[in-house]
Formats: structure tokens, C-alpha cells, sequence
């Protein structure tokens, strides 16, 4: 079993690569940090984009809050998928950038603020796979006003 998964056989799965758990189970997103220039990856990327370094890396645990940049509103998916939903693109607090989907609020753009305060949180994955395995995922929430950041 990889570091990124819990000791308990049937622990859900995390669902892309750069969600890790800590030994106690607490999850949480991993940044990859190039050591030449600091850019900010959840990838691990062969040579850094911005100075082309290769294998200068180091790891740290992403912030659990930023600042919505981007969204989207589906109203098309896949089958099984509920729509609309809010596909969202945040700015991490102290750097990074991650694609998501944002939760806990209405999918109008009236009620969706850019550049609002969001907070990352896991939870379990709606569905199976067809072998069963449950996975967890991140997902983003927009902060209360005067919510402790």
C-alpha cells in the first residue's frame, strides 16, 4: 500500500495522486515545489515550467484556504453526474492554482463572488468503481463571512 493511502485495507482511495492522508487518516492536498525558482505544482512535473530545472523538487502540504479565480457552470455532464454544478479554479494562500469543483452554493452566477475566500474539504466520492473501491476527493466551499481563515 502506497504512503498516500491509509493503513486500513478498506480505506477509500484518494483520487488523484496529490491527495495524501497522513498516518492518522487526516487527508490532504500536496504541493510540489520547485527548489530553483519556487513555482508551485500538485504534480510532480519532469522539469520545472517556469526555469526548466529537472528534478529539483521538494513537497509541502497545500494551504487549506484561497481565493476563488475562475468557475464555470455545467449543465451538460455524463450520465450519472448531477447538474449544474460549479467547476472552479483557486488560487491557493501562498501560491498554487487547482481546478475543482465548488460546493455549498447556489449555481447562479449572482450568488458567486470571485475572488471570495474558499476552503478545501474531502469527503467521500459519490459513486463506486465497478470493482467497488470507494474513493476520497476534494472538493472547495466558499468561507463564511468572519469565518476563522
Amino acid at each position: 500500500m502506497s504512503e498516500s493511502e491509509s493503513s486500513r485495507a478498506d480505506a477509500p482511495l484518494p483520487i488523484v495522486p496529490f491527495l495524501k492522508t497522513e498516518k492518522d487518516g487526516t487527508p490532504y492536498l500536496e504541493q510540489t515545489v520547485c527548489d530553483q525558482c519556487g513555482a508551485i505544482y500538485f504534480r510532480t512535473p519532469l522539469a520545472c515550467a517556469k526555469c526548466f530545472s529537472r528534478g529539483s523538487f521538494s513537497t509541502r502540504h497545500a494551504p487549506e484556504t484561497g481565493e476563488l479565480r475562475a468557475y464555470s457552470i455545467v449543465h451538460r455532464s455524463i450520465p450519472g453526474v448531477d447538474v449544474p454544478f460549479v467547476s472552479a479554479i483557486v488560487d491557493f494562500d501562498g501560491g498554487g492554482v487547482l481546478k475543482g469543483n465548488l460546493q455549498g452554493v447556489d449555481p447562479d452566477p449572482a450568488k458567486i463572488e470571485l475572488g471570495g475566500k474558499v476552503r478545501t474539504r474531502f469527503q467521500i466520492a459519490p459513486r463506486k468503481d465497478a470493482a467497488g473501491h470507494e474513493y476520497l476527493m476534494y472538493v472547495f466551499e466558499a468561507c463564511q463571512v468572519g469565518e476563522n481563515q
